[in-house]
């Protein structure tokens, strides 16, 4: 017997009929003889309908203490539903908040982290022979108020339930039958990978592949998650994730996208501790920061530019301006008509020539370069948001074909 945890997101269970065909998938499963875990997000659009909801009564949305409270809903109606359809196929079946399932968070309302997870729950829940349906994407503080993990949530909190209860295996089913080199929905005839290192899906996930949350990714390689993506739809294996793969041909493993916000501070002193002044500031605000460039000083002063999720654009303004007493600068300036496109592959570091290859097919393609970040296994640059696709596809067949 085995231990396997399962996610499915609010795709795969958008409506009744969706919602029995996973209940088939967990059922089959239970049959075989395995314990089953189950994690699963709000149904469809849920999630955003309900931050529509908060709009319409407060158009700055609440205070995040209460539209976590909000959203949480979406995950219990999911269980709900999935937990009745299990029954009506014969299994037996529980279905548990996050905080019932043991989900223990710090008090950051909204993008909150697992703390710990007290698993006496869910193995008294095993012992007595159910299925367990989990709501992902909660749990609780120690004020004993409902929290969320951020978009994404549920996937690290399926992978937080298969660490913690050392699961043998965590299956994160989605809309596509595993990890492609490209999103196949944008590009033509991308190839599907049997298997990919944590850290070239962390690479990823965080760029832009919206196939896995970065976090879970992050989990799953600290503790060792054995990980898989496959389909909901189509029931046939997926993409591996684990920490070494087999040789292969393909020197990169994917090019990723995202729209993210560019935001420049111009004209600040040029002395020792600006840096450090501005990017606490960014972090006691809990600001994700990826690319960053400085300028050379000139006239006693220089320019910093970063990037930050667009979610977090008006959070980032507001802490740089929080500083103003403590931080001389002529302006700020910031655009969310940017694009992070970028090419990921454990083999680049050996193999010189990639960024040159990639250059040169945005370069045919006369999209212009605002910005560019490296690092050991991806190349990242900013480009106008508009040319987004038609970078990504170019750069696809320049690499992969």
């Amino acid at each position: 017997m085995s231990l396997i945890v399962k996610k499915f997101g609010g795709s795969s269970v958008a409506n009744a009929e969706r919602v029995f065909n996973v209940a088939n998938i967990i059922a089959d499963e239970y049959r075989n003889g395995n314990d089953v875990i189950v994690v699963v997000s709000a149904q469809g659009d849920t999630t955003d309908d309900l931050i529509e909801k908060a709009k319409e009564i407060n158009p700055k949305g609440g205070s995040k203490r209460e539209l976590d409270m909000l959203l949480t809903a979406g995950e219990q109606i999911s269980i709900a539903l999935l937990s009745m359809a299990i029954e009506t196929l014969g299994c037996p079946v529980i279905s548990l908040l996050g905080w019932q399932a043991g989900f223990n968070t710090d008090s950051h309302h909204g993008v909150a982290r697992i703390k710990s997870i007290n698993t006496e729950r869910m193995r008294s829940e095993l012992s007595k022979g159910n299925i367990i349906i989990v709501a992902g994407f909660q749990g609780i503080n120690k004020y004993d108020d409902i929290t969320t993990l951020g978009r994404g949530g549920s996937d690290t909190s399926a992978v937080a339930i298969a660490a913690s209860m050392k699961a043998d295996r965590c299956q994160i089913y989605t809309d596509v039958d595993g990890v492609y080199t490209a999103d196949p929905r944008k590009v033509k005839n991308p190839q599907k990978l049997e298997e990919i290192t944590y850290d070239e899906m962390l690479e990823l996930a965080t760029l832009g592949a919206q196939v896995l949350n970065n976090r879970s990714v992050e989990m799953a390689k600290k503790y060792n998650v054995k990980l898989e993506v496959l389909s909901s739809l189509e029931r046939k294996p997926g993409t591996i994730v684990k920490e070494t793969v087999k040789m292969e041909k393909t020197l990169i493993k994917g090019v990723a996208k995202d729209t993210v916000t560019r935001i420049s501070v111009i004209g600040l002193k040029d002395t020792p501790g600006i840096a450090f002044k501005l990017f606490n500031a960014l972090s006691q605000h809990k600001i994700n920061v990826d690319i960053i460039l400085q300028s050379v000083g000139r006239d006693a002063t220089k320019d910093i530019t970063f990037t930050v999720a667009q979610a977090q654009c008006d959070d980032a303004l507001e802490a740089i301006k929080s500083l103003e007493d403590g931080l001389e600068y002529k302006e700020i300036s910031y655009s969310n008509d940017t694009a992070k496109v970028s090419v990921v592959g454990a083999g680049m570091e050996s193999h010189p020539g990639v960024a040159s290859k990639m250059f040169e097919a945005l370069y045919d393609a006369g999209i212009n370069i605002q910005m560019i970040s490296t690092s050991e296994i991806k190349i990242s640059v900013l480009i106008d948001a508009k040319y987004a696709d038609k970078a990504v596809e170019v750069v696809h067949n320049a690499f992969i074909g």
